[in-house]
């Protein structure tokens, strides 16, 4: 199972979000069809440019749990210093795509960032409410 994780500032727009998307596809040379799920922080999730760029992509959606995001924090490579003071974890795109891939969750192309998102794919075994 393949998850992308998105991380971004607030009022990012769905463009800006879907360009690092592309960017971190084309990097792991996937397609949009090859990622199971789109993950973000929970409090993201009512962020109309995330909620967008998933739609536009046709996957679904999933707020990850600050505690699950800290839960996979020692798997992340990339560390932003305003992210672990504002959200306690290193990198918000790698910890959403890390936790959503389930078990035995791995990074397959750390952050990628642009001015407002950032993002990162991560593959594992899926969580156990995934049915993997």
């Amino acid at each position: 199972m393949i998850a992308l994780g998105i991380g971004c500032r607030r009022d990012t727009s769905a463009d800006l979000i879907e360009a690092v998307i592309a960017e971190a596809l084309t990097a792991a040379r996937l397609a949009a069809g090859d990622v199971a799920v789109i993950a973000t922080a929970g409090d993201k999730m009512r962020e109309p440019g995330v909620i967008e760029a998933a739609k536009r992509l046709g996957r679904p959606l999933r707020g990850i749990a600050e505690n699950d995001l800290m839960a996979v924090a020692d798997l992340a490579v990339t560390r932003s210093d305003l992210v672990q003071r504002l959200k306690g974890v290193p990198s918000v795109a790698e910890t959403a795509a890390l936790a959503a891939a389930g078990r035995n969750a791995r990074l397959i192309l750390p952050r990628l960032a642009n001015a407002s998102a950032t993002c990162a794919l991560a593959a594992g075994e899926g969580a156990a409410e995934d049915g993997r």
